[in-house]
């Protein structure tokens, strides 16, 4: 949710206009997709990336405001924390060289922001959970200076009774409490976008959800926190849980909850998602945005409030027209830069493959299942079992390797993706399916080898990282 705020204490008349608005706009998108008057463009494909700040002792540095006025560039923004940085790009007609041209993209980003790191004595890291952060560097002090972050926090605290409560089950346990959403910002991500015709919009938002085990074991690089080993994955249980809010009055700790895996497919419109997010979520920033219906202005605001691992946006064409956007969440940020292109590319060719079969033969596996398959996978990895479209139970690895990876193959070429490309970083997942070597796997094994020294290991995975190869090649020296 990267939109800048005028303010951060609100009233409840802040609150009633604010909600009448979304009334509005959600009841006026409804009718524009009623009638097919969004965008039939075709897809167009976009990142968003994540990244720490650390000093020469590989800890979080929080330096972004004075890292971000002095790099001066427009694709790079603060997060929620002085130690996090995003890098956007330039979206890309999801055809032809689409992932060689995004990959020069950000390889030219991340030489330039890894340079200026240096010109201040300080190095950048994409990396899920950075292993040397502490529970003590997560402190309101450490917020980034926008509104809106100071606001989040206040209205996610408002909405709760207790102190945030982090109880995370893996290889170790972790069981803390917390006073602020300063937890989010432990958690960084590659977030993949895609915009799509609206007549497959909920097919493929559908797809992205079954496509999501998959991901999230193969992308999986956040095994610690807070010195502890947990999740393959343990982005995925920090962040539901950091920001752990609900939907209104007594079903503020039911089972819709602000960052989830969801409550179900969207079963005939991607409008669904959007009217379950007036009808179940309370409002946490009711800007006045003074804009008009048409610009959705306040239900992409409530929207950039609900984290679901996959979320629909709302966007707009040069001409003006609304297009439908799905943001896919599950990667971890890194390993390096050919790695999250990789990632990237084999989340479109899945889900686009799965999309296709979807709108021929309709849903062939139950939302719960796809729940339970992604839960499995973040807290298992590649070592993970999962059901399947064959309703029977497969190891992630193998069925990567024997199903996944051609039906990638096969959706990025119906796509019209060049065969160079889908080789080239097709090729990448499979080595790192084949070495059994994703960045979890090569943290956890690099600690265990190197007398458990998360600095150390930090250390070396940056070296690996600005090596340019993929993880799937790095060495545990």
């Amino acid at each position: 949710m990267g939109q800048e705020i005028s303010l951060s204490h609100f009233d409840e008349g802040d609150f009633a206009r604010f909600h009448q608005k979304l009334e509005q706009e959600t009841l006026l998108l409804n009718k524009v997709i009623t009638q097919k008057k969004c965008s039939v463009r075709e897809p167009v494909a976009g990142f968003e990336i994540e990244a720490w700040l650390v000093d020469k002792n590989m800890r979080p540095s929080p330096i972004n405001k004075h890292y971000l006025e002095t790099l001066n560039d427009p694709f790079a923004s603060a997060e929620l924390a002085k130690f996090n940085i995003e890098f956007n790009c330039v979206p890309e007609p999801l055809s032809g060289q689409v992932f060689s041209n995004l990959h020069s993209q950000l390889q030219s980003t991340w030489s330039k922001a890894s340079q200026h790191a240096e010109s201040l004595d300080h190095k950048v890291v994409m990396i899920g959970i950075l292993p040397t952060l502490t529970q003590d560097d997560l402190h309101l002090g450490n917020m980034s200076d926008l509104h809106r972050y100071r606001a989040l926090n206040e209205q996610i605290l408002h909405s709760r009774d207790a102190p945030i409560h982090i109880d995370i089950k893996g290889s170790e346990h972790l069981k803390i409490d917390h006073h602020d959403v300063m937890l989010e910002a432990a958690t960084t991500s590659l977030q993949t976008h895609i915009q799509l015709p609206l007549q497959i919009a909920h097919f493929f938002y559908n797809a992205s959800i079954i496509a999501s085990a998959p991901m999230v074991a193969l992308c999986a690089n956040s095994p610690f926190l807070f010195g502890k080993e947990l999740w393959h994955e343990s982005r995925i249980p920090l962040f539901e849980q950091a920001v752990a809010s609900g939907g209104f009055g007594g079903a503020a700790h039911g089972p819709l909850r602000r960052v989830s895996f969801g409550s179900d497919y969207a079963r005939h419109s991607i409008i669904e998602c959007f009217q379950e997010n007036l009808l179940h979520f309370p409002i946490l920033l009711p800007v006045d945005l003074d804009s008009k219906a048409e610009a959705f202005g306040n239900l992409r605001l409530h929207n950039g409030t609900i984290w679901r691992w996959n979320r629909p946006l709302i966007g707009f064409d040069e001409d003006g027209t609304p297009h439908i956007r799905v943001e896919h969440r599950t990667p971890a940020a890194g390993p390096s830069v050919i790695d999250s292109i990789a990632n990237a590319a084999f989340y479109y060719g899945v889900a686009n493959n799965i999309c296709n079969e979807i709108v021929a033969k309709g849903l062939q596996l139950p939302f719960a299942q796809a729940k339970d398959n992604f839960y499995q996978a973040a807290r298992y990895g590649l070592d993970a079992n999962i059901i399947w479209f064959d309703g029977a139970k497969h190891r992630l690895r193998h069925l990567l390797a024997s199903e996944l990876l051609p039906r990638a193959a096969s959706g990025l070429s119906s796509l019209g993706i060049c065969a160079s490309d889908i080789d080239a970083y097709l090729d990448i997942i499979r080595q790192r399916i084949t070495n059994k070597q994703n960045g979890c796997q090569w943290q956890r094994h690099y600690f265990y080898l190197n007398n458990h020294d998360f600095t150390a290991m930090t250390r070396s995975y940056l070296k690996n990282q600005n090596s340019g190869n993929p993880v799937s090649e790095w060495t545990l020296a």
